[in-house]
């Protein structure tokens, strides 16, 4: 039998390289005392209401999950006023972004996106074999003027991110809406806010919903929630563009267990302000860190923060893998993306930064 080659587009495509996993470095290395600071995880895990709803419908496992996903979306309803139908679930966003993407775009047309951003986007792109059109950064954030004008006659989709991974960069409300007003209404944006709920105070991007039709905004439940192992994202859109995206959804996409936690997760508020303040101590004490040490970053309204560490971060990230630390080269030049951790996570962090760049950290 002859060999049947993938598709064009999957024929060239490099696969997503996640975080290293601590039980990876413990085989190679033989470490057990890591800091895992790599793939934007909750240090503080997840809600305690969490454990609980989880333990107490364990034994549903054996039964399929709603494919309706009714009490997840009846909750996300409740928490911010959106109805059933304007509501896509995914298993975590990444899902929800190859979603928008086989909707929408064909091979024929093309999707626009900024350096600098997250790699999925790319990758969902190559997928279909569509057209990339890659707009350069503005530094190390998206130039979004530079972004509208690049819409050509066959650009489908848009993707875009606030806060921005792997640059924590972001926008305000009014740069936003100057950029849907020039964009035109038969090209879907997807506003991308994995890391929203840090800084919830900078943009309300919710009420953009009704005015722009060809909005789509994407969560995920992995970050501040502390869900990553379960995989739960949601998406909000117009009615029209739901009913689209539902119809190539997986009916079982999100299970039940991770829609039990999810609905937990959002009712916990004390929860998430103190993921909130941990984070934002924990990102004051990288900075103060980093300045110390002589390194410059860039500044972030995510859960991580990115590093000048002035030397080649593929050997950097390296050598701290030898210290017992994990972070995340993410492709741009002397550069290292660090996730922020619990206090005495980061101070490892620090110390072991110093020592494999051979700096003293100045008082």
């Amino acid at each position: 039998m002859s060999f049947v080659p993938a598709n064009e587009g999957i024929s060239k495509l490099k696969p997503y390289q996640p975080g290293k996993p601590i039980s990876e470095l413990e085989r190679e290395l033989g470490i057990t005392d890591i800091v895992k600071l790599a793939s934007n995880e909750n240090p503080l895990g997840c809600s305690e209401h969490v454990k609980t709803a989880v333990a107490a419908e364990i034994a549903e496992i054996g039964r399929y999950p709603d494919g309706g996903g009714f009490i997840l979306k009846d909750q996300i309803k409740t928490e911010f006023g959106f109805n059933h139908d304007q509501i896509t679930l995914g298993n975590g966003s990444n899902d929800l972004l190859e979603i928008f993407a086989h909707a929408f775009v064909s091979e024929k047309d093309s999707v626009v996106y900024s350096q600098h951003a997250f790699a999925v986007y790319s990758l969902v792109t190559q997928a279909i074999n569509a057209e990339a059109i890659e707009v350069p950064a503005k530094g190390f954030s998206h130039d979004l003027d530079a972004m509208a004008a690049a819409v050509k006659d066959n650009t489908k989709l848009i993707f875009i991110a606030n806060p921005n991974n792997p640059t924590g960069t972001w926008f305000e409300e009014a740069e936003f809406a100057a950029f849907m007003e020039k964009v035109p209404a038969n090209v879907i944006v997807v506003l991308d806010e994995a890391y929203v709920e840090y800084f919830p105070e900078n943009f309300n991007s919710f009420k953009f919903v009704a005015q722009y039709p060809n909005l789509i905004i994407s969560r995920t439940l992995s970050k501040c929630y502390g869900l990553a192992a379960l995989r739960v994202g949601y998406a909000i859109s117009s009615v029209e563009v739901t009913d689209f995206l539902n119809r190539i959804r997986q009916p079982f996409n999100v299970n039940h267990l991770a829609m039990v936690a999810a609905v937990a997760a959002l009712k916990d508020k004390d929860f998430i302000e103190k993921s909130r303040e941990v984070n934002k101590a924990g990102m004051a004490q990288l900075e103060a860190g980093f300045k110390a040490l002589g390194l410059n970053f860039v500044p972030s309204r995510a859960n991580f923060i990115l590093v000048d560490v002035q030397a080649d971060p593929a050997a950097t990230f390296n050598a701290l893998l030898k210290e017992g630390v994990i972070v995340r080269p993410v492709g741009i030049p002397n550069h290292l993306r660090v996730t922020i951790g619990t206090e005495a996570e980061n101070a490892k962090f620090l110390t072991a930064l110093a020592k494999v760049l051979g700096r003293e950290a100045k008082a």
